[in-house]
């Protein structure tokens, strides 16, 4: 999903994509330009390469249809969802995060320019909202935590002890 945040004399934009199994911000950018290379950045195309059978869900902007962004996402046949027009609770994950994000980070700073508000916003993102902060939906671990606990042997629910952590 994409939002505004806003800079003392303008408006940038932030895209973020979220693991929905894992609620871990995968992916995200900041930039001050709603243009689709805002989207295929927070892709981090640099970063990782995603494998066959994921579905990639966004909201209907025409970012996420552009020719770019929907042909990077069907190189490796990732099945594309769209919600269905004017029906925002079909990304209702991702609105959820972004009033997190807001509430717990932006309206609570005041950022000077882009590189100040990519610095604090990635800080949060990456070692606050992805290490740190507790989701009662993964029961009550961090995204990385939640996601570690989910590649060993253990089931979800049973007992962890604490030397397994």
């Amino acid at each position: 999903d994409i939002t505004y945040i806003r800079l003392l004399e303008e408006f940038i934009y932030l895209a973020v994509v979220l693991d929905a199994f894992s609620r871990r911000a995968i992916g995200w950018a900041l930039e001050g330009t709603l243009e689709a290379k805002l989207t295929m950045a927070a892709l981090a195309l640099e970063r990782r390469r995603p494998a066959a059978g994921l579905v990639h869900h966004s909201d209907r902007g025409v970012q996420y249809a552009s020719r770019d962004y929907v042909a990077w996402l069907e190189a490796p046949q990732i099945r594309i969802s769209m919600s269905r027009r004017g029906n925002p609770w079909d990304n209702a994950t991702c609105e959820s995060f972004m009033k997190t994000l807001k509430c717990e980070e932006v309206y609570r700073s005041e950022y000077r320019n882009l590189a100040e508000a990519r610095a604090r916003i990635g800080e949060f993102l990456e070692e606050v909202y992805n290490q740190k902060r507790l989701h009662s939906s993964l029961g009550y671990c961090p995204p990385t935590e939640f996601e570690r606990r989910q590649s060993s042997p253990l089931i979800l629910g049973t007992a962890v002890p604490q030397e397994a952590l």
